[in-house]
């Protein structure tokens, strides 16, 4: 479902921008169309500024460092640039480029889970990496992708029996955003702490997210500040689970704010400044954890990607 939805905004776009480009040409006015095209194309540019605006004016007492001028911006840049490529292609037109890989006997496995209004596509890149490492891994789809998270507790039991069977291992689990609170849900339901080794989440609004206020679909509204799900979630769970986790989280990430909320009391937290709320997930610290949990090499150099030198200070 999402792929289509995703495929249908993708050309409506690039043939709304062709359009404009082509009526205003023939009228010689070659300004006017390449401006109005550039418009259209790059339109979320500015939906992601406002969203960075927004970020910054309601950190209030938060006790992360608020971020400064300089981190919007490469926040913002990084996020410019990594966006389209995944819910403009990846995910819309090649979610199934590399296949699930579950089956290694004795070596630890990952289970990849996305975030909202994404699917396994988002995690191409590091399905690669892992294939190339020799780490089996399953990568979900979270459907319905309106629905309740509490639904998506199937699909995470689903993946860690297939890696369960294929490995004898509990495997880790590597979560985005709301993909942290699917894997909560899961073993809120399994009461599953034995049957996994880590959890480790990027950007998960464990807290719930100062947007989801304005959220009108179920999972939205389950992750808005302090949602009655996320404390009924909370309530539920025994102190020492949150042991299990590391939690990456950014004074810059433009959809999970104030950034203390991708936090949980107990876990490892680790603060990545400077890095916004997609981009994180190819911050090379985190790549390294997640290999570090199922006993691989860290092979990714700490300055491999942009704003490795921001996220040292």
């Amino acid at each position: 479902m999402l792929a289509r939805l995703q495929q249908a905004i993708t050309l409506t776009l690039l043939g709304s921008a062709f359009a404009w480009a082509f009526w205003w040409a023939q009228q010689g006015r070659p300004l006017v169309a390449a401006a109005g095209a550039l418009l259209i194309a790059l339109g979320y540019a500015l939906v992601l500024a406002i969203e960075f605006v927004i970020l910054s004016r309601v950190h209030g007492d938060d006790p992360t460092p608020k971020a400064s001028l300089r981190e919007l911006v490469a926040a913002w840049w990084g996020e410019v640039t990594h966006s389209p490529v995944i819910f403009c292609w990846r995910q819309p037109f090649v979610p199934n480029a590399v296949p699930d890989r579950p089956e290694a006997a004795g070596r630890r496995g990952v289970v990849l889970i996305h975030g909202f209004v994404c699917n396994r596509g988002f995690w191409t890149p590091w399905m690669r990496r892992l294939r190339a490492r020799g780490v089996p891994f399953v990568a979900v789809s979270l459907e319905p992708v309106f629905g309740s998270i509490d639904h998506y507790a199937d699909l995470v039991e689903a993946a860690v029996r297939r890696l369960e069977l294929g490995t004898g291992q509990a495997p880790v689990l590597v979560c985005h955003s709301m993909g942290g609170l699917a894997a909560r849900a899961w073993l809120r339901r399994e009461q599953a702490d034995a049957r996994v080794h880590r959890v480790i989440t990027i950007g998960t609004p464990h807290r719930g997210t100062h947007l989801g206020r304005h959220g009108r679909t179920l999972n939205t509204r389950q992750m808005g500040l302090d949602s009655p799900w996320l404390q009924q979630l909370t309530a539920a769970e025994p102190p020492e689970r949150y042991r299990r986790f590391t939690c990456f989280y950014s004074n810059c990430d433009n959809i999970v704010f104030p950034p203390a909320v991708a936090s949980l009391p107990g876990a490892v937290n680790l603060h990545l400044p400077g890095w916004a709320h997609v981009h994180m997930v190819h911050h090379p610290q985190v790549f390294n954890e997640v290999l570090a949990s199922v006993g691989a090499a860290s092979t990714v150099a700490p300055g491999a990607d942009r704003g490795a030198d921001v996220a040292a200070r």
